[in-house]
């Protein structure tokens, strides 16, 4: 009996080999694809059909891809030719909500901003906001550590996860972490699954680290500046003078120039880039009002404003960037971090390498925390090695500036060439040995991360 035969006689219709379904596993939003169509789309609705699955793969030797949505940046849930693609867009309950200890426990498909809706009702609310949160779920989430535009103040995934349920390649069922809100028994092995892109198991369950919804007004800033080198060193003397704005957003003159394009508003100022930042609680007004002070001596044009739908208005220029990108052609999105302080120098930089190549990087950067997001635009389907170029002197700029490789999309099939340049050849082959222990077959997710793992 081959594998799909085994697939569909063993599980029913969860098996989908439509060439649409097929197809669309091919590639994420990263716009990489697979060389070919993956054998089978598992549509599991329940931990045990994830852990047959396995079970199967496992005494197939058939490699695995889990994929959720596919909003990914990087490739990591592209599937190919002999790949089962498990998909968990399906397992998208809320199975308990507790604002007295202020946990949650969910399943791996529920969109990230129904999860919120859904929170918000019982006054509490989970922190990741990643740009993709209207389409990306919590398990993706996890899965590449994701951040967004509140984690400077709030945290990323890592620092909102309690607790994992995970399946193993062979299909064992392990539960990670804890519900209290200290626990260091054994190892961290929560932490270790997140941001492991699909290579050590598969999440079907997430215990989650709520917050209180924020109290008091919401106030906005939007700063216009000359030049992007000027943007970027205010917001690095806004976090220099010890404050934090919840979200502290910059765009450079070709992004926001794009924004503005796809939105029908005015053009801005030739050259000018702009700084959006957003300040909440009770002392909303007063963080607002210094870190204005602090962008006018920095020379930004300044406006403030606390009315909530003018605030949103100006977040959601920022939040356009991905379809403001995509109208100029075929994107490489990328991302790295450096230090704040280091963030002027990395756009320069970046002005360096357009002028070496002649090319146009339009960036955004979450400024409040370093995380810088170059954008390659190219005509076709495929990468031009022109720009791959491009982009690994890119990376080892940002490397040398003491940043890394990514700081929210994760490595991917996109970055692993370059990922052992920044671990270094130990802590590589160490990473490579620890995928190993999780999955010693190789069949789950290969070829993503660590291209030869």
């Amino acid at each position: 009996m081959s594998v799909l035969e085994r697939l569909r006689s063993e599980l029913g219709d969860i098996v989908d080999t439509s060439a649409e379904a097929l197809e669309q596993a091919r590639a994420d939003r990263s716009g990489h694809r697979s060389p070919g169509r993956p054998l089978a789309v598992v549509r599991a609705r329940s931990v045990d059909d994830v852990q047959h699955t396995m079970r199967i793969a496992s005494a197939t030797r058939t490699p695995v891809v889990v994929r959720g949505a596919g909003t990914g940046l990087a490739g990591a849930a592209n599937a190919g030719p002999g790949q089962i693609v498990l998909s968990l867009t399906a397992m998208d309950r809320i199975l308990e909500v507790r604002p007295d200890d202020l946990l949650a426990v969910v399943e791996p498909g529920i969109l990230n901003a129904t999860l919120n809706a859904r929170l918000a009702e019982q006054g509490v609310w989970w922190a990741p906001d990643p740009a993709s949160r209207e389409i990306s779920t919590v398990g993706g989430n996890i899965a590449t550590g994701a951040g967004g535009l509140l984690c400077a103040k709030y945290g990323v995934v890592r620092d909102a996860v309690l607790g994992l349920d995970l399946v193993l390649a062979d299909g064992r069922l392990l539960h990670l972490g804890h519900r209290s809100v200290k626990g260091v028994t054994g190892l961290d092995v929560t932490s270790l699954v997140i941001g492991s892109e699909g290579r050590l198991g598969v999440v079907v369950g997430a215990t989650l680290k709520l917050r209180r919804l924020v109290v008091g007004r919401v106030c906005a800033i939007a700063a216009s500046f000359g030049s992007v080198r000027d943007a970027a060193a205010a917001s690095a003397a806004v976090t220099a003078a010890g404050l934090q704005p919840a979200v502290m957003e910059l765009m450079d003159a070709r992004s926001l120039a794009a924004a503005h394009d796809l939105l029908s508003l005015p053009a801005p100022a030739p050259g000018a880039a702009q700084l959006t930042i957003q300040t909440d609680g009770p002392a909303a007004l007063d963080d607002a009002a210094r870190i204005a002070a602090v962008l006018r001596t920095s020379g930004g044009a300044v406006d403030m404003t606390s009315d909530p739908a003018e605030g949103e208005r100006l977040l959601g220029i920022r939040r356009s960037m991905h379809p403001a990108m995509a109208a100029l052609g075929t994107t490489l999105i990328e991302d790295v971090s450096v230090p704040r302080s280091a963030m002027p120098a990395m756009f320069d930089e970046i002005a360096r390498i357009e002028r070496a190549y002649g090319i146009s990087i339009p960036t955004v950067a979450h400024a409040g925390d370093g995380n810088l997001h170059p954008n390659f635009i190219f005509d076709g389907d495929e990468v031009p090695p022109r720009i791959w170029d491009a982009a690994g002197e890119l990376f080892r700029a940002a490397l040398r500036l003491g940043g890394t490789l990514t700081g929210e999309h994760g490595i991917g099939m996109l970055k692993s060439r370059w990922l052992a340049e920044e671990l270094g050849e130990d802590q590589w082959e160490l990473q490579r040995q620890i995928v190993r222990v999780f999955d010693p077959l190789g069949i789950l997710n290969p070829g993503k991360v660590f291209s030869d793992a």
